[in-house]
């Protein structure tokens, strides 16, 4: 059985998901601060628990005055805390997803400024302005990146965030406020059009499915918690939050392969619906809807019926319920509303589990593979999930041969090779072997497999029992550290770390691979064609190439991405390219302005051709001098190739 760990995906829904996910992370490491504004507002609003038990209910009481009613009118903490400290977190947190603690706090000034502009909850703004904040900040600090005088740091740092924070909130009160304020307007009015309609219900059309394939963030945290937070503050409670986070349905789902599934799905439900229920990791439950799609139908059918009882019951929580724990729920269930809450919960379990139970009972095809559609759960949400490896439990056995493999197997590979033996090395992971080969070479003979997420399918069909691991980035990916944490979890053997090799060590046998008119300090490109053919042309004047290699080197960047991370890309020719490389060799380019390469920015441009396995070694060294910023500065240094050169240490003309 093949398993796919995480196969990346393009195209829309991709882009959807990584949508969806940005608005979480803005959202989801503040769900504390919306818990406390919803229990703040549960216990001290003029209709809270405290008033209705004949606590401090005169407008005058420190009830009054800490809810901001009656006397207090306009002041306490709940107004506060949804108006300014909530969208502040959210664009802080937003800002320094993109550009650290300096883009945090940029993009927290920049939502102070949509915040001001308005009088709703500005949670879209926050939304916007905080990422759009810190991508500006960064973007102006790499106007003057080491050009600072030293001495003059943190003069300069300090300033130009204070000035561009002030520019970026003027343009957030002026300009931002309005349209969002304008754009949360009329997502309201659609929201009014469902409940005024009775149509409500019908969400769960689009709310279910995206679930499952992981688009529910974008629904989630993009509409329906600033909506329902906005609903909250006017009426108390709403029944937006209760949309998605619902766990009946997932229960429901559950229990009907308790009782009618088979083989592993069955025996590994009722774990899963502990973690579901009672935990809150909706996720949990995925697998088994991607494992037989029809099931989607019970999804839907009783998430609308889990609506139709909130509507027809009136009732809403007063924050999100995060994570979707029935504890989580009940925390957040407005005063009114538990018994309307919990009858939608056991309704839209009752509702899931009959219309699963009758599909699944009808069910002739026998086939329920739960570890691969886990696999397939992983590859969507594009990394590996932490509470569904309690599904897939022993699937994954001792790791201890790993492939690296891309199209040629010369370079991209040799490289990333490289990065991951050492971190593997150095997480004590002696015994286990990573090497390099081309995709046409491969045999099912390894574990683990590690390929660019466009090579991935290839590599599956060539090594179909091994598990498979997509990357992007070659140098610096998080993907190594899910590896390291895979081999901890698979029972390989560990032993104790070995030492680096030091940073000056020679090469074997990289004589000769790069000589002093392979090395362009200033290149003229400025675009990745351009940048492949001056790499490219720099080889075929050494003799290392016959001309015809640098059309394959375009060919090959057709395939597959040469961008390494880190500021480097390695263009080198196809696999089937190789019959025109004389002789093992390397050309090196460097940007002063980086160039375009399929988004990512590379600074520096290292052409590769080779025989053999000559130019190896040379490649593991060219990847840990990129993963050392000492000598990246170095090269950004340098003035002459000799300088190259003496960071590549043992390359010699």
């Amino acid at each position: 059985m093949s398993t796919t760990l995480p196969a990346q995906r393009t195209g829309v829904r991709l882009h959807v998901q990584k949508f969806g996910t940005a608005l979480s992370n803005m959202v989801m490491p503040n769900i504390g601060a919306f818990i406390a504004w919803g229990l703040i507002t549960a216990l001290f609003i003029e209709v809270g628990w405290l008033a209705k038990l004949g606590i401090g209910d005169s407008p005058g009481s420190w009830v009054a005055e800490i809810g901001g009613w009656g006397e207090y009118a306009g002041g306490g903490i709940v107004g506060p805390m949804i108006t300014y400290l909530l969208p502040i977190l959210i664009g802080y947190t937003g800002g320094r997803m993109v550009h650290d603690t300096r883009g945090g706090v940029v993009g927290a000034i920049a939502t102070m400024g949509v915040v001001a502009g308005t009088e709703i909850p500005m949670f879209l703004g926050a939304m916007i302005m905080g990422p759009l904040g810190g991508w500006t900040m960064k973007r102006l600090d790499a106007l003057w990146d080491g050009s600072i005088r030293p001495g003059f740091e943190m003069l300069v740092n300090n300033f130009s965030a204070g000035i561009w924070g002030a520019i970026v909130a003027t343009f957030g009160f002026f300009v931002m406020s309005p349209v969002v304020t304008f754009l949360s307007d009329r997502l309201g009015d659609g929201v009014d059009f469902l409940v005024d309609n009775s149509l409500l219900p019908l969400t769960s059309l689009i709310i279910e499915p995206a679930k499952v394939l992981f688009l529910n963030n974008a629904i989630n945290h993009g509409v329906l918690t600033p909506l329902g937070t906005t609903e909250a503050l006017e009426e108390g409670k709403s029944v937006l939050f209760l949309l998605e986070a619902n766990p009946g349905p997932g229960l429901g789902l559950l229990l009907a392969y308790m009782v009618f599934g088979r083989g592993i799905a069955k025996a590994s439900a009722p774990g899963a619906a502990i973690i579901h229920f009672l935990g809150g990791i909706h996720e949990i439950y995925f697998p088994y809807v991607l494992m037989k799609p029809k099931l989607i139908v019970a999804m839907i059918a009783g998430g609308m019926t889990g609506v139709f009882v909130n509507v027809v019951f009136d009732v809403g929580l007063r924050a999100p319920a995060a994570p979707g724990s029935v504890f989580a729920v009940y925390a957040q269930t407005a005063s009114d509303s538990y018994v309307g809450v919990t009858l939608s919960m056991l309704a839209a379990a009752g509702v899931t589990f009959l219309v699963a139970a009758l599909l699944l009972r009808g069910d002739t095809d026998g086939g329920e593979d739960l570890a691969g559609a886990t696999a397939s759960m992983e590859a969507m949400k594009g990394k590996r999930s932490i509470a569904s490896s309690a599904l897939a439990g022993s699937r994954r056995g001792t790791i201890e041969r790993i492939v690296f493999a891309c199209d040629a197997g010369m370079g991209s590979s040799a490289m990333g090779a490289s990065v991951l033996r050492r971190k593997i090395q150095a997480a004590g992971f002696g015994q286990v072997s990573v090497v390099n080969q081309a995709i046409a070479n491969l045999t099912d003979t390894f574990d683990l497999v590690v390929t660019h997420r466009d090579l991935t399918d290839r590599a599956r069909q060539k090594t179909p029992s091994a598990l498979h691991v997509s990357v992007e980035d070659f140098m610096s990916t998080p993907r190594y550290d899910e590896i390291v944490e895979l081999l901890a979890e698979s029972g390989s053997t560990a032993t104790a770390p070995e030492a680096p090799a030091p940073a000056d060590a020679e090469v074997p046998g990289s004589g000769g691979v790069l000589s002093t008119s392979s090395i362009v300090l200033s290149g003229t490109a400025r675009t990745r064609d351009e940048a492949i053919t001056e790499a490219g042309e720099l080889l075929v004047a050494a003799g290392v190439v016959d001309p015809s290699y640098v059309t394959a080197m375009h060919e090959r960047e057709k395939s597959v991405s040469t961008h390494m991370g880190n500021g480097l890309a390695i263009p080198h020719g196809t696999n089937e390219a190789k019959a025109a490389v004389r002789r093992t060799g390397i050309s090196f380019v460097r940007y002063a302005e980086p160039v375009d390469w399929n988004g990512k920015p590379a600074e520096f441009v290292i052409g590769i051709a080779g025989t053999g396995n000559e130019h190896l070694g040379l490649l593991g060294q060219i990847a840990h001098v990129f993963l050392d910023k000492d000598q990246v500065a170095r090269l950004r240094a340098a003035r002459t190739e000799d300088d190259v050169r003496a960071v590549l240490d043992g390359v010699h003309a």
